[in-house]
C-alpha cells in the first residue's frame, strides 16, 4: 500500500485503510504509478482492466506502469479526492460525484466532453438479486412493496448505487402511469421494507449474503458476476424487472493530481483505453454494458431485454434529481424514516 498517499489527511487514511489494492507487483525505480479512485463494486473489473492496460502500455511504449485502486461508495471517494487523495483518475457510477469535484476545481469543468459517450465508457442498470430458487417469488418492483418482503439497498445519500435504485423505483411507478404523488407513495412503501441502509454497494452485498439479511438485494447488474466470483456461483438468482434505469459510469482525469505528478498523458491514455475493444470485452465479461454496440450484441445472453429509461428523461439530470430527492430536506428525507414501519 502506498502509504505516502495518505499522510496529508488522517480522515482519508482512516477511510481507505485496507481498501487500496495493488494491481501489479513491486514498483521499480522507473515505473510510473497511477491511482484510480473508484466506486465500491467496480474493483474486480478494474483489477482485470488494469492488467490489460499495463500490458498495453508495455507493448506499445516499452514502459512499465503500475495502477493502484482505491474503492468506497462513490460519494465517499469523491469527498476523499476533494480532501486530498491523490487519485490520477476517478471512475464513478454517477455524474454528480464528478460534478462535485469539478465544482471544487479538482477536475475540468467540461469533464463530460473529454471522452466519448458523455465520458462514460460503460453503463449498467439496476437488477434484483434474490436467494437461490427465488423463494419469495419476486419478479418485479411491485413485489418489493408487499408486506413481509425485506429489501436491501444502498443509502442514496452515500452511494450512486442507492441513488439509481431509488430513481429506478420512482421511474417504474411513473412509467406505469403514476403521478409524482403516486411515485412518492410507491417508493415510500418500498423503503418501509428496508431493514437497514447500506453505506455502499459492497456493504449491501455483504449484508445480504454474509449477514443473511433480506429477501432481495437491489444493485447494479454487474454485481451478479462479482458475487459469483467472490461467493461462489449459485448463491443468488438475478431477476430482471420489467423496467429499470440506465446508469452511466462516468470517468475523469484529476487535473490537480496529474499536474503535480506529471501523469497527464498516461492518465488520459488510461481512460481512452477503456473504449478499446479489449477493454469493452473485459467490461462485458464483468456485466458492465459496453458502449461498443457489436460487443454489447455479442453478450446478449448477459444483457437480457429490459425496458430502460434515462435519468434525463424523467428527472432532467442527475444534478436535478439530487436537488429534488437526495439533498437534505429533499423527497427521500420526507419518505424515509430510519426504523419506521
Amino acid at each position: 500500500m502506498p502509504t505516502s498517499l495518505f499522510r496529508s489527511k488522517s480522515s482519508v487514511r482512516t477511510l481507505f485503510a485496507g481498501v487500496l489494492l495493488a494491481a501489479s507487483g513491486i514498483v521499480s525505480a522507473q515505473q510510473t504509478t497511477l491511482l484510480n479512485g473508484s466506486y465500491d463494486v467496480a474493483r474486480e473489473f478494474y483489477k482485470d482492466y488494469n492488467a490489460a492496460f499495463v500490458a498495453h502500455i508495455k507493448k506499445t511504449t516499452g514502459k512499465d506502469v503500475k495502477v493502484d485502486q482505491s474503492h468506497a461508495g462513490s460519494s465517499a471517494i469523491a469527498r476523499s479526492v476533494a480532501e486530498g487523495l491523490d487519485a490520477d483518475v476517478v471512475t464513478m457510477n454517477t455524474s454528480t460525484d464528478i460534478d462535485f469535484l469539478a465544482e471544487k476545481g479538482v477536475v475540468a469543468k467540461d469533464w463530460n466532453k473529454k471522452f466519448p459517450g458523455n465520458a462514460s465508457p460503460t453503463t449498467s442498470t439496476m437488477l434484483f438479486l434474490v436467494r437461490n430458487g427465488n423463494p419469495k417469488g419476486i419478479k418485479d418492483w411491485d413485489d418489493l412493496v408487499k408486506p413481509g418482503i425485506q429489501v436491501v439497498v444502498v443509502n442514496p445519500k452515500t452511494g450512486g448505487n442507492g441513488r439509481y435504485a431509488y430513481l429506478a423505483a420512482w421511474g417504474y411507478a411513473k412509467k406505469k402511469g403514476g403521478t409524482d404523488a403516486q411515485a412518492a407513495d410507491f417508493v415510500g412503501k418500498l423503503y418501509k421494507n428496508v431493514p437497514v441502509l447500506a453505506q455502499g454497494g459492497r456493504a449491501a452485498t455483504t449484508t445480504f449474503l454474509q449477514r443473511n439479511i433480506g429477501d432481495v438485494l437491489v444493485t447494479f447488474e454487474s454485481e451478479v458476476v462479482s458475487i459469483d466470483r467472490e461467493f461462489g456461483a449459485g448463491k443468488v438468482d438475478a431477476i430482471h424487472p420489467s423496467i429499470s434505469v440506465v446508469a452511466e459510469n462516468p470517468v475523469a482525469v484529476v487535473e490537480r493530481t496529474v499536474a503535480k505528478k506529471g501523469t497527464q498523458a498516461l492518465a488520459k491514455e488510461y481512460l481512452d483505453y477503456l473504449y478499446s475493444d479489449e477493454a469493452q470485452e473485459i467490461a462485458a465479461k464483468h456485466a458492465l454494458r459496453p458502449r461498443n454496440e457489436a460487443i454489447l450484441k455479442k453478450y446478449a445472453a448477459v444483457f437480457k431485454p429490459i425496458q430502460l429509461f434515462t435519468v434525463n428523461e424523467l428527472f432532467g439530470s442527475l444534478g436535478e434529481a439530487q436537488k429534488v430527492h437526495f439533498n437534505d430536506g429533499g423527497q427521500f428525507d420526507k419518505i424515509y424514516t430510519p426504523g419506521a414501519k
